[in-house]
């Protein structure tokens, strides 16, 4: 008989202690600060490879997990696109889906990536702790994880917490 009352009371205090963390919309990842985990060995047909090596070159890059099939995937290309057109580096790793479809719409689309990698299993998502696409990560020159943001790198939430600490990372290797 006591023992609801008290469940009640502890799931409303994890609750209240909840509404106030920092952020409570954002997932925390405990690669923050920690070296990036590999890359997939495979790639896609008539793309560049991502490798490895490509995440720990002195400079920042963005490492984008996308999927063709994926709807905010889509919608946040045209965003890449333009990180790439403004010299940012940015990566990609396609993740459970089709290599052909995959390839088929960087052709169509247009290919921001510096290099992709293929995981059609979602075995390297795991890896790095992705729930689903989209999510893209910052990554240091030295290859360690920066920034984790999940979901498109569209409106205001994008340009409230992405592009802060893009910029801040950015501004970190320049003076660095």
């Amino acid at each position: 008989m006591v023992l609801p009352p008290v469940l009640f009371v502890a799931l409303g205090g994890v609750f209240y202690a909840g509404m106030y963390r920092d952020n409570p919309n954002e997932l925390p990842s405990t690669f923050i600060g920690r070296e990036a985990p590999a890359v997939p060995a495979a790639g896609l047909e008539g793309v560049t490879l991502l490798t490895d090596a490509d995440l720990r070159t002195g400079r920042v890059t963005v490492v984008n997990f996308w999927a063709s099939w994926c709807p905010p995937c889509r919608a946040e290309h045209p965003v890449l696109k333009q990180m790439a057109a403004d010299g940012v580096r940015v990566a990609g790793i396609n993740m459970r889906d089709d290599a052909e479809k995959a390839a088929a719409y960087l052709a169509e689309e247009g290919n921001p990536f510096l290099g992709v990698g293929f995981d059609p299993k979602g075995v390297t998502v795991v890896d790095w702790g992705v729930t689903a696409p989209p999510e893209t990560f910052i990554i240091n020159g030295d290859g360690t994880v920066a920034f984790r943001f999940v979901g498109p790198l569209v409106g205001s939430d994008y340009e409230q917490r992405f592009v802060p600490e893009l910029e801040k990372a950015l501004a970190a290797e320049a003076a660095g």
